[in-house]
């Protein structure tokens, strides 16, 4: 393994076969090595417990709600592949030649993924520690910086439908624009007999958010 991935994870692996796998894409498996999805899956366990745990200990005074809330935007694919670019996975990642040509290396699904599947190979070579240490430099900072829980806008538009006996707001994409790799999604919501309201962002979830916020902006005075 490069010194340099040592360096980034923080920790060096005793079997060398699994920092390869842990790196590896469908696309450039080979007859000794198979791709990093199983220990994805491994992987995103170990973050769970793990930012469970921190979030448990940062926040004692805080309702499972809350904490909820703080957790589904610590492990979302978008804050995996934001830390994974940050920490400079993205260049050690192995993908096939085709892969490669449409820019895998910036793609946020396997951005994301690939950070997972490191953290469940560190689980198997080292035991917790060495996930937790890396869980610990990338991610507590994140989760220390926000006072309050982040607040989730297409709740508070269905609570505020809800409110005035409204039906259920309904979300339809209305584009997707941009490369494989840096997708944008254009999204509309409307809520019967109300106009629409738009949003954009670099994920359908992303961009549903943008549009229930940008509706609830629209009547901040309703």
């Amino acid at each position: 393994m490069a010194a340099e991935l040592t360096d980034i994870l923080g920790y060096e692996f005793s079997n060398k076969l699994l920092v390869t796998e842990a790196l590896t894409h469908r696309s450039a498996v080979g007859a000794n090595i198979g791709s990093y999805e199983r220990l994805e899956f491994l992987g995103d366990r170990v973050l769970a417990l793990v930012i469970a745990d921190l979030l448990l200990a940062e926040f004692p005074s805080e309702t499972e709600g809350a904490l909820a809330k703080r957790f589904a935007e610590l492990v979302r694919r978008e804050t995996l592949a934001e830390i994974a670019r940050k920490a400079g996975i993205a260049n050690h990642i192995l993908l096939g030649v085709s892969e490669k040509e449409r820019g895998g290396q910036k793609n946020k699904t396997i951005l994301a993924d690939v950070c997972e599947s490191l953290l469940g190979a560190m689980y198997l070579d080292g035991g917790l520690e060495p996930p937790r240490a890396f869980i610990e430099q990338y991610f507590l900072p994140r989760l220390q910086e926000a006072m309050e829980p982040p607040q989730d806008a297409k709740t508070a538009l269905q609570e505020w439908a809800q409110s005035k006996g409204y039906g259920l707001p309904i979300y339809r994409q209305v584009l997707c624009a941009g490369p494989d790799h840096a997708p944008v999604f254009t999204i509309s919501v409307t809520i019967k007999g109300i106009s629409p309201a738009q949003g954009t962002g670099s994920s359908k979830r992303i961009a549903e958010q943008s549009a229930a916020k940008q509706f609830l902006a629209e009547r901040s005075d309703d």
